[in-house]
């Protein structure tokens, strides 16, 4: 028996191309262990995000050395793609892949493996165009289901380095969607979350959109009850998309909006495509459509140049958009990027000072929001559970705990939420919806 490990570091989308790894390699008849245990092959899926992600992979590719030092050790994604040398100087490593050619990673991890051969595979990422395809039919261990549909990044913010790992943008053709979305629900994933470096994006290299996506998402996969987006941006929710959410429940009512800065000499500095007027003005209009929707984010703090009075601005309009919950992250240098070599860089004692300010304001207007819900219904796919206590999440995405005899598992039912303690949201199921 020939084992192997996955280490996934990073985004939705990374852990989508994982599941595409785990798959292939299992059909090629090797076996999965956990990554701590001693395997003979063992993959890291890397993340460069930030420098701080940089060294977790390179963390996880030295364990892996630990572990077995006569393993076969590859390591793929975004990392490789910006820093291939540097990894593959690393010893012990035996198979360097960066964002290209992917879906033949598992053939070329067996091969060279039985070979015993040393492969750099990485490949220039700017010029291409097409979609590279990573069919999977389930997720291992998960109710829900992620489904990439979309890759790479145009827009070029002076903080991120991903338009450089992923490359340019380009979509999975539709029709590929909706086959695999096909053998996930048949595969009893009945909520699918669909995912990319900038999913709202999708389909303008192939002359369609997301919202055209949508609708044959749910017009055509049969048993398919809840479809998630893993996040889009403000600007690329337009109006139709938006009629189409009021209009079918089966789209959660969840939206992840990254705002980035709530001040504009920030988001200028940041190269954002909006101003905090125009960002305030699409959120009242969602509200005003979707009252039921909840809107989280994702916020840095302490952008070089930053002044207080930026950050003032921040907190004001940030107290009048009142996110659902927000993702705080202290500004990260990241070489390569424009914003490390920016002037004006905020010590970390004032970044750590603002992400604290920030973080508790999210925890007490995430408790209010989560408050509000008591006395209401929502609908939850139930994800686990234990001693008579099942754990979903309400198409909202807020956690919801409930007391059942039966199993709930991988099941959507209505649930009147009926208390909230210790930062989660108690109810009672109500009827089954499907």
């Amino acid at each position: 028996m020939t084992t192997f490990a996955m280490s996934t570091l990073g985004c939705k989308v990374n852990t989508y191309e994982s599941q595409a790894y785990v798959q292939g390699l299992l059909e090629l008849g090797y076996t999965e262990v956990d990554f701590k245990e001693k395997a003979d092959i063992y993959i890291i899926n890397t993340c460069a995000v930030t420098n701080t992600a940089g060294s977790k992979s390179r963390q996880k590719i030295h364990q892996a050395i630990r572990t077995n030092p006569e393993a076969f050790i590859a390591v793929v994604g975004c990392y490789v793609q910006t820093s291939s040398k540097e990894i593959a100087d690393i010893e012990g490593v035996d198979l360097i892949l960066g964002s290209d050619g992917k879906a033949g990673l598992a053939l070329e991890v067996d091969q060279a493996y039985k070979q015993k051969k040393r492969l750099n595979l990485v490949h220039e990422i700017d010029n291409v165009k097409v979609f590279e395809a990573l069919p999977i039919h389930r997720f291992t261990d998960h109710t829900r289901a992620f489904l990439k549909i979309q890759d790479g990044c145009n827009q070029f913010c002076s903080y991120c380095i991903i338009p450089y790992a992923r490359g340019r943008e380009r979509s999975l053709p539709m029709d590929d969607v909706i086959k695999t979305a096909k053998e996930l629900v048949a595969n009893q994933h009945y909520e699918i979350v669909l995912s990319g470096i900038h999913t709202g994006r999708y389909g303008h290299d192939l002359g369609t959109d997301l919202t055209a996506l949508l609708r044959r998402l749910l017009n055509e996969v049969e048993g398919l009850q809840r479809i998630r987006l893993s996040s889009i941006e403000i600007n690329e929710l337009s109006d139709e998309f938006l009629t189409l959410m009021q209009q079918d429940e089966r789209i959660a009512r969840h939206l992840h909006i990254p705002i980035q800065s709530a001040s504009n000499h920030v988001l200028k500095a940041m190269n954002r495509p909006y101003t905090i007027e125009a960002f305030i003005k699409r959120i009242d209009e969602i509200r005003a459509l979707l009252p039921d929707c909840s809107i989280s984010t994702d916020i840095i703090v302490g952008f070089p140049d930053e002044s207080e009075e930026d950050f003032n601005e921040t907190l004001s309009n940030l107290d009048r958009i009142q996110f659902s919950f927000m993702h705080v992250f202290p500004f990260s240098k990241r070489d390569g990027t424009r914003a490390a070599g920016m002037s004006n860089q905020i010590s970390g004692l004032v970044k750590k000072e603002r992400a604290k300010l920030l973080n508790v304001k999210s925890g007490n207007d995430y408790a209010l929001y989560q408050q509000g819900w008591i006395g209401r219904r929502v609908s939850v796919l139930f994800e686990k559970q234990e001693n008579q206590q099942a754990i979903g999440h309400a198409s909202q995405y807020f956690p919801v705990t409930v007391m059942c005899d039966a199993s709930v598992v991988n099941q959507f039912h209505t649930v009147v939420i009926t208390g909230y303690e210790n930062g989660m949201l108690q109810g009672k199921i109500e009827e089954v919806k499907g």
